[in-house]
């Protein structure tokens, strides 16, 4: 019933997260029949970015290309009144993201892009676990890394991934801590898993 041009632009819609055939559908009629000026614009939006953004040559984070000689740097990884002492490693972008909105932490980052999932076929050879090491190990231009801060989700992936970076990094002195996980402020005890009860327990701390 649509043009084959309309099926493949529904087709591309639909490869993003959690958008379905129909939901895919919906945003493409939307824009070609309510708003084909936002069409235009997203279209050629999208054209420019593939060139403009790149990965980040220090931590992984997205980045946009500089025309000047050198690394690529992401606005992170460019702010000097950060904390060089103090790295955090996250699985996904989207972490980074998370832990920067609540202005919690203060160093700098390294995504690994993935986790170890050997049901999934991703090994520690499919992590840039070698560049991590460099990384902390430190270089004439940044100082030495002392903690490493492993915020990698908390599920079975997440933490062998974390025992995995654990176990690379110790050699090299670094204090390698884990964020704590337990019931969510404002969720119900109820409804909490047995595991995340357990983490909540073992990480108990005093009243002030």
């Amino acid at each position: 019933m649509l043009p084959p041009k309309v099926r493949e632009l529904v087709q591309l819609f639909a490869r993003l997260p959690s958008v379905g055939e129909k939901t895919a559908q919906r945003f493409v009629l939307h824009l070609l029949t309510r708003e084909p000026d936002t069409a235009r614009t997203l279209g050629g939006a999208l054209s420019e970015i593939a060139g403009a953004i790149a990965s980040c040559d220090r931590c992984g984070n997205l980045a946009e290309r500089d025309a000047r000689p050198g690394p690529t740097l992401c606005t992170i990884c460019r702010d000097t009144r950060r904390d060089p002492a103090s790295l955090c490693v996250v699985a996904r972008i989207q972490d980074l993201m998370s832990i920067e909105r609540s202005s919690a932490f203060r160093g700098y980052y390294f995504v690994l892009g993935k986790l170890l999932s050997p049901l999934e076929g991703v090994g520690a050879d499919a992590l840039p676990i070698e560049e991590l090491r460099q990384r902390v190990r430190g270089t004439d231009e940044r100082p030495l890394v002392t903690e490493v801060l492993v915020a990698t989700p908390p599920s079975v992936d997440g933490e062998a991934t974390a025992l995995l970076v654990a176990q690379a990094l110790r050699p090299l002195g670094a204090q390698v801590t884990r964020i704590a996980s337990g019931v969510p402020h404002g969720g119900d005890i109820e409804f909490a898993d047995p595991v995340t009860i357990g983490r909540a327990i073992a990480g108990r701390r005093g009243l002030e």
